[in-house]
């Protein structure tokens, strides 16, 4: 499916209209429900071949924030062979403790994948715990960039941001 297809399945699958609050504290007339595209088998393959036109060669895994970044990064795993991590919330108070799921080795270098990015806070988070166990963050690359700050935000703590869509894409005006 190319871009065009991708931003329409995405919007007749998870554009939703009302008066929403965002993660960010922001309102909002519309709301794109990432699970509703996400849970879509057509759309996240596309999604998996999409990120991985972002792997630079350096890329060594790929990672994305609970819960809606791990069904990218398993899609961009599947596609490109690399394996991949989850970046946990917050640390669960049993078994290992770890906010990092899967083998990460000091020096690794990770493309983060996110979902949607309105103020880019829950990525910043991710890279913060990544880039604190010992790993570099290549570039963050979200499926769709609100542009409500999210690209500023993240290339002002210093990472590299691309975004598969846009909020225009999808034809949002507001």
């Amino acid at each position: 499916m190319d871009k065009l297809q991708l931003a329409k399945r995405i919007k007749e699958s998870a554009y939703l209209e009302g008066d929403f609050l965002l993660r960010s504290g922001k309102r909002s007339s519309y709301y794109l429900d990432k699970y509703l595209f996400e849970t879509q088998p057509d759309i996240l393959k596309s999604l998996g071949k999409e990120f991985c036109k972002h792997l630079s060669p350096a890329v060594s895994r790929i990672a994305g924030a609970e819960l809606g970044g791990v069904a990218l990064a398993a899609a961009a795993s599947l596609e490109s062979g690399k394996p991949w991590l989850i970046v946990r919330n917050s640390k669960k108070g049993y078994g290992t403790g770890k906010m990092i799921e899967g083998i990460l080795k000091a020096g690794d270098m990770i493309l983060l994948v996110e979902d949607i990015a309105t103020t880019g806070g829950q990525v910043l988070e991710a890279a913060k715990i990544l880039t604190e166990a010992g790993a570099k963050v290549d570039r963050i690359v979200c499926v769709i960039d609100r542009k409500q700050g999210a690209r500023e935000n993240i290339e002002a703590a210093g990472y590299l941001f691309e975004s598969i869509l846009t909020k225009e894409d999808l034809g949002i005006t507001e």
